[in-house]
């Protein structure tokens, strides 16, 4: 499948791995829908679905080696919540505790396919301690770009996998901004944001959901900062749907805290709406994203799915962690958001719902 600019419709170039087009500057993504392919059983996790990445993996020559961890398969826990059920899809339980690995995966195996040795990311926590991971596996050098005030934990996580840390004064912007200077010095930069080839990784979750359920779920609540597992999740399940494999595909709502909730903004404003969003601190620190870079295709998405973006005020979020951790669900506060989203939504969303929790509860510290 193609991978185009968005703006100036050249395709990806052949060589290198350049974050954004070098002719014009635009974002690349995939010029096509993703498209369900045949299961490989005798592969693991997130890669019995390599058919349906979109670029070719396997181990011949000009193929995509897989680069995995074990990633993908987590747990669907149902819950009695607001005396419904709900099914939790655990992505803490990806081999660094986030669901960022499934995206990881996919990318860094597209980098070692272009022999990169050497690149930079950034990272309010958890996709930096996913790179760090996938990085050394792939044996590249990493170095990450995390706001000084990331959860310590992320922090030493990152550093325990052998990258190099870079702390960044202020907000989650300020490491954003550092890092695109590094890339354009020269470095590879692995963006999770900017690069597509996380998008397919994303979309496994979305198969496994349908899996499990045996069905297609009637909503699926997700945390979003760049939104890019809603994003990715939405075209999984559209997939799904024109594969004939499903015949509906679910609502999706997007979480973000109130802090800095672009995505609701847009949502309820539009574009105007940006002009009132700030980057205050927040418990939540894995969606404080000021500007998503995919916000077009994931407003898109959940309107084209019936669904809505919900802005979770601060005071709520501890006590929606601690009512997941009364149900055996120890998560981190930014998945913790799904609980005041499922307060406000449930009783409007057709069963069954499913709520992705996106990191591990030993990611805070506090």
């Amino acid at each position: 499948m193609e991978v185009k600019c968005l703006n100036c419709r050249r395709p990806y170039p052949e060589t290198g791995a350049p974050y954004r087009c070098p002719a014009c500057g635009g974002l690349y993504d995939f010029a096509a829908p993703l498209t369900f392919g045949a299961l490989d059983e005798s592969q693991p996790g997130i890669w019995r679905y390599a058919s349906s990445f979109g670029f070719p993996f396997g181990s011949a020559q000009g193929e995509v080696a897989p680069v995995s961890l074990g990633e993908g398969n987590t747990p669907l826990v149902s819950a009695k919540v607001f005396k419904r059920e709900v099914f939790f899809k655990c992505e803490y339980d990806n081999p660094s505790g986030s669901f960022k690995d499934r995206g990881t995966a996919t990318l860094v195996a597209f980098l070692k396919s272009r022999d990169v040795t050497e690149a930079v990311e950034d990272s309010s926590g958890n996709a930096g301690a996913s790179f760090a991971a996938y990085a050394v596996r792939a044996e590249i050098r990493a170095r990450i770009y995390a706001p000084e005030s990331a959860s310590g934990p992320k922090r030493k996580q990152i550093e325990e996998y052998g990258a190099e840390l870079i702390p960044v004064p202020g907000p989650r912007s300020n490491a954003a901004e550092a890092v695109r200077r590094a890339a354009d010095a020269g470095a590879v930069y692995a963006s999770h944001a900017y690069l597509p080839f996380n998008l397919p990784g994303y979309a496994t979750v979305a198969y496994e959901i349908v899996e499990q359920l045996g069905r297609a779920p009637g909503a699926v609540i997700v945390p979003a900062g760049q939104g890019g597992l809603l994003l990715g999740a939405w075209r999984g399940f559209l997939a799904l749907k024109q594969a004939g494999v499903t015949r509906d595909a679910p609502r999706m709502i997007g979480v973000q805290a109130a802090a800095c909730a672009p995505l609701f903004a847009l949502s309820q404003m539009g574009p105007q709406g940006l002009q009132w969003v700030t980057e205050a601190p927040t418990l939540a620190e894995g969606v404080r994203v000021r500007s998503p870079l995919r916000a077009e295709a994931v407003l898109q998405a959940v309107e084209s799915s019936g669904g809505k973006f919900i802005a979770v005020d601060e005071a709520s979020i501890l006590p929606g962690r601690d009512e997941l951790k009364r149900r055996g669900l120890y998560v981190e506060p930014t998945s913790a958001l799904v609980w005041r989203a499922l307060e406000e939504t449930l009783n409007s969303l057709p069963d069954p719902v499913v709520a992705i929790l996106t990191g591990a509860g030993y990611k805070f510290q506090g």
